[in-house]
């Protein structure tokens, strides 16, 4: 990669390890064996497997806080800002494959940013139902819980890391346009 530091590169190394093994199988000497170093010159880059797992998460974790936070101050439509919302997710998980599995399955693993995470992934997930409950408000989608509709949206937003790598050309303004079809039309209210 260009302009990679070391630390970055064995973060993004580690990130693949803990996608292909799972975060609790990986140890330091396997991401050394993998990046073709001693397991001892890691440590000049990094303090821990844990440290590792911890930036991965919270680097992502962050990127979607900014970006709920964009769209929630938006003026936009409640239809517009869960565009936007599709449109974060098809972004983010595009460009963080790896990092996006540690995010959904790993996180259980974090022990000092545990509840920094829990917090962001918290306040998302009720931006969202505010937004939600928003658009049910002014008429712009079924009174359907919002509770269902985000945990129906985000479940298959959180699993595009998964289908993504399958696909030999991804155009990713189509895909946004395509989810947003598929995920939105179904909540839209019928007049």
């Amino acid at each position: 990669m260009e302009n990679e530091t070391r630390q970055e590169e064995i973060i993004r190394v580690a990130a693949k390890l803990f996608k292909e093994k799972g975060y609790s199988a990986v140890t330091m000497r396997d991401l050394a064996t993998t990046m073709n170093m001693k397991a001892a010159s890691l440590y000049n880059h990094i303090n821990s497997k844990q440290e590792i797992l911890e930036k991965i998460i919270m680097r992502i974790a962050r990127k979607f806080s900014v970006g709920m936070t964009t769209v929630k101050s938006s003026n936009d439509s409640c239809i517009v800002k869960l565009k936007k919302i599709i449109a974060l997710h098809v972004e983010v998980s595009s460009q963080n494959i790896y990092g996006m599995a540690a995010l959904n399955h790993d996180w259980v693993h974090l022990e000092a940013q545990l509840g920094p995470y829990k917090k962001l992934r918290s306040d998302y997930e009720n931006d969202f139902k505010e937004i939600l409950k928003e658009g049910i408000a002014a008429g712009e989608i079924s009174p359907i819980k919002p509770d269902v509709m985000m945990f129906s949206i985000l479940t298959t937003l959180r699993s595009l890391y998964l289908w993504i790598p399958k696909k030999e050309v991804i155009h990713l303004e189509e895909l946004t346009n395509n989810l947003s079809e598929i995920l939105i039309n179904g909540i839209i209210k019928e007049n």
